[in-house]
């Protein structure tokens, strides 16, 4: 196997795992496309595939988990209104809903958990999944490719990728802030 191959079995190997921090190597990975080091439309398939297959291990955990997770999830309150919520999200707005958990911090696998725990039906919450990986994974990759074709060659491929992903991080923490503070001033 060639250098290559093996960057596209540690994309799958970090990309399949619900709970692995990706961000900044998907980017790299654009970053490589960009640069002619990894062809990007394989890159793109094989990504898809292995994060949708990630969710739905993650999905199937949580189905077959359920008769030992159901009771003690009911045991405290805590745990069973949170449950709650997360059923009555998955159950009224559907697929959107799991497109949505997606984004949120931890909630690909606790979202996918939690719609295999209440039942939700495998062929659509595979739709949701698939949708919001390629969502996910068209603009991760696509800020590293674009970076990678935007800034001069005598800057690393692999340096481009994590530096993108703090300068969103950073975006992201300033406009929270910025919003915090708004919120936080006294109303006159």
């Amino acid at each position: 196997m060639d250098g290559t191959h093996w960057m596209y079995v540690l994309l799958i190997l970090v990309t399949m795992p619900p709970m692995v921090p990706n961000s900044a190597l998907l980017t790299g990975a654009g970053t490589l496309a960009a640069t002619g080091g990894l062809s990007l439309a394989p890159l793109a398939i094989i990504l898809l595939a292995s994060a949708v297959l990630g969710d739905l291990g993650v999905f199937l955990m949580g189905r077959r988990s359920r008769g030992r997770a159901l009771p003690w999830l009911a045991r405290d309150a805590r745990r069973r209104s949170t449950l709650d919520w997360a059923s009555r999200r998955i159950q009224r707005y559907g697929v959107p809903s799991v497109i949505a958990m997606r984004f949120v911090p931890t909630g690909r696998g606790m979202g996918g958990l939690a719609a295999g725990i209440v039942g939700y039906p495998v062929r659509k919450y595979l739709i949701g999944a698939g949708i919001a990986e390629a969502v996910f994974l068209s603009y991760t990759i696509g800020l590293g490719y674009v970076g990678g074709r935007a800034l001069p060659e005598s800057i690393p491929p692999f340096l481009i990728g994590p530096a993108i992903s703090l300068l969103v991080a950073g975006s992201v923490i300033v406009a929270q802030r910025g919003l915090s503070a708004r919120s936080n001033r006294p109303v006159s």
